[in-house]
């Protein structure tokens, strides 16, 4: 299965010692899958929807309400791909982006930023979420969120700072608020150096809970699942 990663942003220099790209992250969260890249962020862009069996989408250190060209051509490409029964799977900017690209809606949310590693509690078992545990633990970063849900949209988990944490619309488009594909070590540099914009507080509880465990494990059972579901 060719999966087509829809590139929204890149890892800065500084970073590049933890790991050189996000394509490197999803290449190595997901290795059963043959991937093609597409640098959206720099107008890069599929020429078809029908170049890749499925596709996904990184997150971006952008909003997707933000008034930028490749965003709002993105979100046309999304709505494309809903349309022709495509597969796909989007993280963090990426499940924001399925929501606005559908008439759901994004902001920033009133609790602040999520950081670091936080427990999602599954509230609609899938067929596809097989081996089946009713929580899960992933890293996140973020900020925005899904407040309003697309039409036949549906959560499927929900922490208790991310009310619609991950949802499903229809049988072929899935995305979630959390990173399964990131690092606990990038996780931390990333809040080392945000401190003055995520709160002293926050950072500091988002770098004692990297002692937790992560489910990446069974959640990369899920995505590889639901992209050969039929």
């Amino acid at each position: 299965m060719i999966i087509g990663l829809l590139e929204c942003d890149h890892i800065l220099k500084k970073y590049q010692h933890i790991v050189a790209d996000y394509r490197d992250l999803f290449k190595a969260f997901l290795p059963d899958f043959e991937f093609r890249f597409y640098d959206v962020c720099n107008n890069q862009f599929p020429e078809s929807i029908h170049e890749c069996d499925g596709w996904m989408c990184t997150g971006s250190k952008h909003s997707v309400y933000e008034e930028i060209d490749w965003i709002k051509r993105l979100k046309i490409f999304i709505k494309e791909l809903f349309e022709n029964d495509k597969k796909y799977v989007g993280i963090c900017f990426g499940h924001q982006l399925l929501a606005a690209s559908l008439g759901g809606k994004v902001w920033k949310s009133d609790k602040g930023w999520c950081v670091g590693v936080h427990s999602f509690e599954v509230i609609k078992k899938e067929a596809w979420m097989t081996p089946f545990q009713s929580s899960f633990n992933l890293l996140m970063m973020c900020q925005d969120q899904v407040f309003v849900l697309p039409e036949q949209g549906e959560i499927l988990a929900q922490s208790a700072d991310c009310q619609i944490g991950m949802f499903r619309v229809g049988d072929h488009m899935l995305s979630i608020q959390a990173h399964p594909e990131f690092l606990k070590a990038y996780t931390q540099a990333l809040m080392e150096d945000r401190i003055e914009r995520i709160g002293k507080q926050v950072v500091e509880n988002g770098i004692s809970s990297l002692e937790m465990n992560l489910d990446v494990d069974v959640f990369r059972r899920w995505v590889i699942n639901f992209f050969r579901s039929e």
